[in-house]
């Protein structure tokens, strides 16, 4: 069990929408939200987590990701930096297009490669749209096909996986 936010009391803001407080980024509560939210919701490298197909999951989602790719993993910062926007973009196409309730996260890590994947039961697919410099949404799966190494959509026969992959150094 994690210890909670000892000596903590009293000093955390409130959380502000926008980029005031992401502006504020601690890697120590960032850390400390992650194995919450591990501890909380179940561990995507081990079996599939569901979440509610609502906006405020992105956020459990980017924590889920961070708490794997650094803690679990012990991957590098820039490695996790781009994998939690990552899964931000693939969990916003869920939960904005899809309809469905929930959707399921699931990470997995091989020799040289970590893959995470988001499946949802709509079997409506994203598409790559070209992007002007100035556009401010349809970012995402440029950004996927920009950051990681591979990246697709496998359907099934109730909806989809969108995943991708990035190569990684594995530490001896």
């Amino acid at each position: 069990m994690m210890g909670g936010m000892a000596g903590l009391e009293g000093t955390e803001q409130p959380w502000q929408r926008g980029s005031a407080a992401a502006a504020r980024w601690s890697p120590a509560v960032e850390d400390e939200q992650a194995a919450d939210v591990l501890e909380l919701y179940g561990n995507p490298a081990e079996g599939d987590v569901r979440l509610p197909s609502r906006p405020e999951s992105a956020w459990v989602a980017r924590r889920l990701t961070q708490g794997v790719v650094l803690r679990q993993w012990g991957l590098g910062p820039q490695i996790a930096e781009h994998a939690v926007l990552l899964v931000s973009e693939l969990v916003g196409n869920a939960v904005r297009h899809t309809g469905a309730r929930s959707f399921a996260l699931r990470m997995h890590r091989r020799r040289g490669w970590i893959r995470i994947e988001v499946r949802d039961p709509s079997r409506g697919l994203p598409c790559l749209m070209p992007v002007g410099e100035l556009d401010t949404s349809g970012r995402g799966l440029f950004l996927v096909d920009k950051l990681s190494d591979r990246w697709g959509v496998d359907l099934a026969p109730r909806g989809k996986t969108t995943w991708f992959e990035m190569r990684v150094a594995d530490r001896a």
